[in-house]
């Protein structure tokens, strides 16, 4: 069974990111897959695999906007910035809804954030996490992020809320729980996350390990497989002239007369979704001048 595509794969609790493409592999039995963002242990929901070609598209579902459903329990804080973590501090909590409101509004937009040590970012060579369990604590440098919306889906009075998180890669929402505690003056922590959302991968359409499992004895996987191509439906689309097959395939660049489409106005810095001539995807181009001539240049080849 030789598979290309993304499946999207709901995580489940208990399992790392690493858990899941080990267990996919040996489901599919395939050695190409790769997952497409970290997601804790603890946490669950969309994780995109990618698979045989479709590894080459992992930068592009990464950079993708992600939405989390995470709760936040106010009044503690603790070493992980979530609740596996050893308590630091505990603190009564002014269950004020208006309070609440405004300290979580003040987090849309874009915000330098400190990674936590509980995290796989590595510093000369050697995971912060892994630094966090031997007890030390180094200098973290600020990260640029964007929160594009923060809905608070539920009050859980004396001490939860749950909230709603657009954001962009690179966003540790168990980070934001804490700065939103420290925000109201008594601290919190997460208290569970579930990603639902990651570009156009959502949670209604994530299927869970087992379920992948009857999919692949029924014969019904390649069904459940999202094509490459998506990620790239708002690009615009060029279909190459027959004649154009053999430098196309080849990887070269390609001179805009072989489109078959009238390109009407040349942009350097649009991306085009190329196809050959069977209406097969190739790739992404970009145009790009050469003294007077135009030529269509490979970006991303996924053959």
């Amino acid at each position: 069974m030789n598979l290309n595509g993304i499946l999207n794969i709901y995580k489940e609790k208990g399992y790392t990111s690493h858990d899941v493409v080990a267990v996919a592999r040996k489901i599919l039995n395939q050695k190409k897959i790769g997952h497409t963002g970290t997601l804790d242990p603890e946490a669950e929901g969309v994780l995109p695999i990618c698979i045989g070609k479709a590894t080459k598209a992992v930068e592009y579902i990464t950079d993708q906007k992600k939405i989390y459903r995470a709760v936040v329990k106010l009044g503690t804080t603790t070493t992980t910035e979530d609740h596996t973590g050893d308590i630091i501090t505990k603190k009564p909590v002014i269950f004020n809804e208006e309070d609440i409101r405004q300290a979580v509004d003040t987090f849309v937009g874009e915000h330098e954030q400190i990674p936590p040590m509980y995290s796989a970012i590595k510093v000369n060579g050697k995971k912060l996490y892994e630094l966090a369990r031997q007890g030390k604590t180094i200098e973290r440098k600020p990260r640029k992020i964007t929160i594009y919306n923060i809905d608070i889906h539920a009050f859980m009075p004396p001490d939860q809320i749950q909230i709603d998180v657009k954001c962009s890669k690179g966003t540790y929402i168990r980070t934001l729980c804490a700065d939103i505690g420290e925000k109201l003056g008594f601290g919190a922590h997460m208290n569970g996350l579930i990603r639902t959302e990651v570009g156009i991968f959502n949670i209604q359409n994530s299927i869970k390990l087992g379920d992948l499992k009857e999919l692949v004895l029924k014969g019904k996987v390649d069904g459940a497989m999202v094509k490459v191509e998506k990620l790239f439906d708002t690009y615009p689309k060029i279909k190459i002239q027959s004649t154009g097959e053999k430098a196309l395939k080849n990887g070269n660049k390609l001179h805009i007369s072989y489109a078959m489409e009238k390109i009407e106005k040349i942009n350097s810095s649009e991306i085009f979704k190329v196809y050959d001539f069977s209406n097969q995807f190739v790739g992404l181009y970009k145009i790009k001048a050469e003294g007077t001539e135009y030529y269509l240049k490979p970006l991303k080849l996924f053959l």
